[in-house]
């Protein structure tokens, strides 16, 4: 579905959607104790929270949306539009902070009784977060503000993701970043994991948009201030980080795991690491054109002459 046809405020004016990672398994994987990555993920939030507040100071036409991504689901924790009070009380944004962290506590017990009951019927379920449905989830939210009125400010993702990729989620995360730079929407990523993201330096490579992998967690908003907090008319004046060595490789259907080389479907472009009779995909059968020519030819020499 085409985007639709809208006009945008003046160049300062932007809309961000933030997708914060919630995943259990990464903060409780870390070579720290338990307590202590409580510690730094809460650390982490009071920079974000200190982020999106300077966010909505540097102009008050600003819009922001916050979705959490967890392991099992995706939602809405924070959106500034439906907030009753977004202004300034005592220096503070009560509104913003109060309700975000309300909401993220109640997402995040409800996605772990999720994953809890999953766990008890079905195999183990995969450790990384859902990061397909969160980017769709914040397309949707994009293009029903692009409906709402004449006017919208610029749109941008910021991926604020510490959770290894998840090769399952290849298509679904390959279609929404298309669909993103179809509707010029940049993909920011700031990524917090041990190891570069392959699915986030490609969303912000074909969108437009900045990848990061901050050094040190302590200075996390120094980064998202200095690097996301622009807007994208003043992008075109600064020397933002660039990408460099771009892991494009993709994930194959049949194993999920990431391959240099493998076997292409012709009829749905499926990827496969190795050779298959049949796609798993769309059920075309390879090779049934030289089969279908060969029996027709044999065929014809064996009808009889009149």
């Amino acid at each position: 579905m085409p985007s639709a046809p809208t006009k945008l405020y003046a160049d300062d004016v932007s809309l961000l959607v933030v997708l914060l990672d919630t995943n259990p398994f990464f903060w409780s994987t870390s070579s720290l104790s338990l307590s202590l990555s409580k510690i730094i993920l809460i650390g982490l939030l009071l920079q974000v929270l200190s982020f999106l507040n300077s966010i909505l100071l540097l102009n008050q036409i600003n819009q922001i949306a916050v979705i959490a991504t967890g392991c099992n689901s995706c939602d809405y924790i924070y959106d500034s539009s439906l907030s009753t009070n977004p202004g300034i009380e005592n220096g503070k944004l009560p509104a913003l902070c109060s309700e975000l962290l309300k909401k993220l506590e109640d997402f995040v017990t409800r996605d772990e009784q999720l994953n809890k009951q999953q766990s008890q019927s079905l195999p183990p379920t995969t450790t990384s977060s859902l990061l397909s449905g969160s980017l769709s989830m914040a397309l949707c939210y994009i293009q029903r503000v692009f409906r709402s009125g004449p006017l919208h400010p610029h749109p941008r993702i910021l991926c604020v993701q510490g959770s290894s990729d998840g090769p399952e989620q290849y298509v679904a995360i390959m279609n929404s970043i298309f669909s993103a730079q179809r509707s010029m929407v940049p993909i920011d990523s700031c990524y917090i994991g041990s190891n570069n993201s392959a699915f986030l330096q490609q969303a912000s490579y074909i969108t437009g948009g900045v990848y990061q992998k901050p050094q040190q967690l302590d200075g996390l908003f120094q980064y998202l201030s200095t690097v996301f907090a622009t807007d994208l008319h003043s992008r075109n004046f600064l020397q933002l980080p660039k990408s460099v060595g771009v892991d494009f490789r993709a994930s194959c259907f049949c194993h999920k795991k990431t391959i240099d080389m493998g076997y292409i479907c012709s009829v749905c472009l499926s990827i496969f690491c190795k050779h298959h009779k049949k796609c798993s995909t769309c059920g075309s059968v390879f090779g049934q054109a030289q089969t279908d020519v060969a029996s027709a030819s044999n065929l014809k020499r064996k009808t009889p002459e009149s």
